[in-house]
């Protein structure tokens, strides 16, 4: 695969790419051997996110998460075949030490908590491959497993880690660095593994960590084992994992480049452009549907459905990393309304693996649009304008949606297949229901119009949309909406938003993005860790952390 084409600009050096393929990695090395991957845990300490630091044992940055998220995501399209995925190193005596701590340390507080959230979201597409995909993972930690390598591990169906008196599992952020495990390991300790709660305050609470007999007895792993049994044991439960899956994905196909064209006001993809105004901290995300409705060919990685999608994804994680003063983002789409619902419709009724897994990739990108820490109102105002089905997911996620009533009423929504169930939140519920809790009437009734046309006005009045106004209004209403919502605070709009968007019940996601986020937050700002004297700032150095020590 090519590298990515971009635009020279004087800004696009400062931009993060986070597409790779596996020829291109410097991290992990990625195999194939009949049913099983193996990808090898293989840091290149000299060739960190940016410079300054050095990813010491095996420790991890941005960028090595991001060849983790692409192997992932490769595994599910271009390696059908594959029914587990083992993930070891090959540094002695080290699976992992965690993420890095003079990168922390370096770091802004936006980029740290993005980083945190690149990373939840990363570990979470490796459960759903387990769950949604056939694609079972095992660790096989044949060394020190610390930090964030051991919520990788977590992540994971099984968990191995070598009997030799001295590899141990643990989490030292909170005696060490006065901060939180940054990748929901606290949550899956008692929520997935159901570890005892107040063995779990030993574990979390103990910066040595935990290893041998006790670890296998508390349930911080499924198995210990000797050296000298290591490769059979590892090869044994391997293929006791595959043996077990049967959801059948493919055909393979090979996903290719996305190379947006980058400047300094603009990302631009084939069917995704996010243009922004930095001097007024507003951007503007637009989706481009289908060209045309008929067939559509779901054999090609070019459909529509999976390369937007694609696009749409890695604009948002450009958003987050690269534009962090953008913090009012209005969404359009433009297109066919009856081209989405007849791509969402023949993609929900094709029987291939390859067709699943696009719908389960347009799920996890509108979670992520979810979880982005922006203010999103979308806005209908063009006859062309075509939230509809997989689309309109976006202006049901939206914090606001804002339509044009026109007198021809052209402008309008349609609901599809999409909008049924399938694009589930973090909750486990659909849009449709989060917007509508307890409402299910009111659901089914929507529903039963779906392919229909509902032009604005109505939907309005139907509770689709925010705010429908006439042309004499809506201009004004719109841009007054923006320029107050770009004035405010937005770390209480981060708050705000996060609370509101998760409506229902909560689960291991919502935790983690909820609570966990919302927490480690916090806790960054915080003088314990982050001040002139704090754990994180001082670690490895000879002068010890002054603690504030009221709680608050």
């Amino acid at each position: 695969m090519e590298a990515l084409a971009t635009t020279p600009t004087a800004s696009s050096a400062d931009q993060t790419v986070f597409e790779t393929e596996p020829a291109r990695y410097q991290h992990w090395k990625l195999s194939i051997d009949n049913e099983r991957a193996n990808l090898v845990m293989a840091v290149d300490d000299e060739h960190p996110h940016k410079p300054g630091y050095e990813l010491k044992l095996n420790s991890y940055d941005l960028s090595v998460d991001i060849e983790l998220a692409d192997a992932i995501l490769r595994l599910r399209f271009e390696h059908p075949e594959i029914k587990v995925l083992v993930i070891t190193a090959e540094l002695d005596r080290v699976f992992c030490s965690g993420a890095n701590i003079y990168m922390l340390g370096l770091s802004t507080h936006s980029f740290k908590v993005n980083f945190c959230k690149f990373t939840n979201e990363t570990r979470l597409y490796l459960e759903d491959a387990s769950a949604s995909s056939g694609l079972a993972s095992l660790a096989a930690c044949k060394g020190t497993t610390a930090g964030g390598g051991y919520e990788l591990a977590l992540a994971c169906d099984d968990i191995m880690l070598v009997d030799d008196g001295n590899s141990a599992v643990s989490f030292p952020e909170t005696p060490l660095l006065a901060v939180l495990p940054g990748t929901g390991g606290l949550t899956r300790l008692v929520d997935k593994r159901r570890i005892r709660r107040d063995r779990a305050d030993v574990f979390c609470t103990t910066a040595e960590g935990i290893k041998g007999k006790r670890a296998k007895d508390w349930g911080l792993v499924d198995d210990v084992v000797s050296r000298s049994k290591w490769d059979e044991t590892v090869a044994t439960r391997a293929k006791a994992l595959a043996a077990k899956q049967t959801v059948t994905r493919g055909p393979a196909v090979k996903l290719p480049a996305l190379a947006p064209k980058i400047t300094d006001q603009a990302f631009t993809y084939g069917h995704v452009t996010l243009s922004f105004d930095r001097a007024a901290r507003t951007g503007e995300l637009v989706v481009r549907g289908p060209d045309k409705a008929g067939v559509v060919d779901l054999t090609s990685p070019d459909t529509w459905s999976l390369q937007a999608f694609r696009e749409l994804d890695d604009a948002l994680l450009r958003l987050r990393f690269d534009l962090p003063d953008i913090g009012m983002v209005t969404v359009r789409t433009v297109g066919d309304r009856s081209a989405v619902i007849t791509h969402d419709e023949q993609l929900a009724s094709a029987t291939t693996g390859f067709a699943r897994e696009i719908r389960l990739l347009q799920r996890r990108v509108l979670k992520r649009f979810d979880n982005t820490a922006r203010s999103f109102y979308a806005v209908a105002d063009r006859a062309d304008s075509c939230f509809a089905g997989s689309l309109l997911e976006l202006a049901l996620g939206a914090d606001r949606f804002y339509m044009l009533i026109d007198k021809d009423e052209a402008i309008g929504v349609a609901l599809s297949v999409a909008n049924a169930g399938f694009m589930t939140m973090a909750t486990g519920l659909s849009r449709l229901e989060a917007r509508f809790y307890g409402d299910a009437p009111r659901i089914q009734a929507l529903l039963a119009r779906k392919d229909a046309v509902i032009p604005s006005e109505e939907a309005e009045q139907l509770g689709l949309a925010t705010v429908a106004a006439d042309d004499i209004d809506f201009e004004d209403e719109l841009r007054i909406a923006i320029e107050e919502r770009a004035s405010l605070s937005p770390d209480a709009l981060t708050g705000m938003e996060q609370s509101l968007r998760f409506v229902g019940p909560e689960t291991l996601e919502t935790k983690i993005f909820g609570r966990l986020s919302a927490w480690q937050n916090w806790i960054f700002t915080r003088a314990n860790s982050t001040g002139a004297h704090g754990a994180l700032t001082l670690y490895g150095q000879p002068e010890r952390p002054q603690f504030q020590w009221k709680r608050t």
